[in-house]
């Protein structure tokens, strides 16, 4: 593994004003499974990628409920989402037992920031080396937030975070724009289609698949297993009937090469027998 003598604490700098600790925990959150969030005008919706350990090990779990008005995904260190899981539902129930209203979503991830940023400033802390995308709905409306073990957060209108996320985000680019008026239903399709571009091999099924859903008059739910099923179906339905317009107009555009190639055949023919034709006079006037 690389390394230089600025990286053995978090509060180093290098020369060039990096703090290689926090870098390193970033990058944890690159090689965690992806997560993709997206916002519509009344709903949140997050879908995230299990990775099972091995064929006889349970998928992990990637999305996580704080309140009724919110949830959490995580790409990274599954035990230090866990654990800032734990701090959000214990904010959500104070602030609801004090002030008798759901907390506020940005409030609540305004706190996880800074709790992420103190661990960038002492010698004897390590950073979380997680990611979450925060989604819920408040007075406001929807939102969608990501951290960052840097202590950075942003609100998204579409974003994703993990493994091969560019992918995802190259397609949430192409599309957010019809989110707002796009259904429940819909939100969910094109989050799933997100999550299929960043797979390098196999396919999404009902294991390793998870979609979490909140909005207006909709408490946080995650659907898995036979729940997320009917989603994964259309979506492997909408791509095999994509697949086979082209698979018919490119055995319609080979019929078409052939069928030129023979008539270019059949006319070199009628050249070369026209040619005959006309050097018969000569041979005979020669004669």
């Amino acid at each position: 593994m690389f390394r230089n003598q600025y990286d053995t604490d978090v509060t180093t700098w290098s020369p060039q004003g990096r703090l290689f600790q926090v870098e390193y925990a970033m990058e944890a959150v690159k090689q965690g499974s992806c997560a993709v969030g997206l916002v519509g005008a009344t709903h949140v919706v997050l879908a995230t990628l299990k990775r099972a350990q091995n064929d006889l090990s349970s998928y992990q779990r990637k999305l996580f409920k704080i309140d009724d008005h919110m949830g959490i995904a995580i790409a990274g260190l599954t035990a230090d989402g866990r654990v800032l899981c734990k701090y959000m539902r214990n904010e959500c129930i104070n602030h609801r037992f004090v002030y008798e209203t759901p907390m506020p979503v940005g409030r609540l991830v305004r706190q996880i920031a800074d709790k992420h940023q103190v661990c960038t400033q002492r010698s004897w802390k390590r950073p979380f080396g997680v990611g979450l995308l925060v989604g819920g709905y408040d007075k406001t409306g929807p939102h969608l937030y990501n951290t960052c073990p840097s202590g950075n957060y942003y609100e998204y209108k579409a974003h994703a975070i993990g493994a091969r996320s560019q992918a995802a985000k190259t397609y949430l680019e192409k599309h957010y724009e019809s989110f707002p008026a796009a259904s429940v239903d819909e939100l969910v399709q094109h989050g799933l289609k997100a999550l299929a571009a960043t797979l390098s091999e196999g396919e999404l099924t009902k294991e390793n698949v998870s979609v979490s859903i909140v909005g207006k008059a909709a408490p946080y739910v995650v659907l898995e297993g036979d729940d997320v099923e009917p989603y994964v179906a259309l979506l492997k339905a909408e791509e095999e009937a994509g697949t086979a317009p082209m698979a018919a107009d490119e055995a319609a555009a080979g019929g078409a090469d052939a069928g030129g190639a023979g008539g270019e055949a059949g006319g070199e023919g009628g050249d070369a027998g026209a040619g005959g034709e006309a050097a018969a006079p000569m041979e005979t006037s020669e004669s």
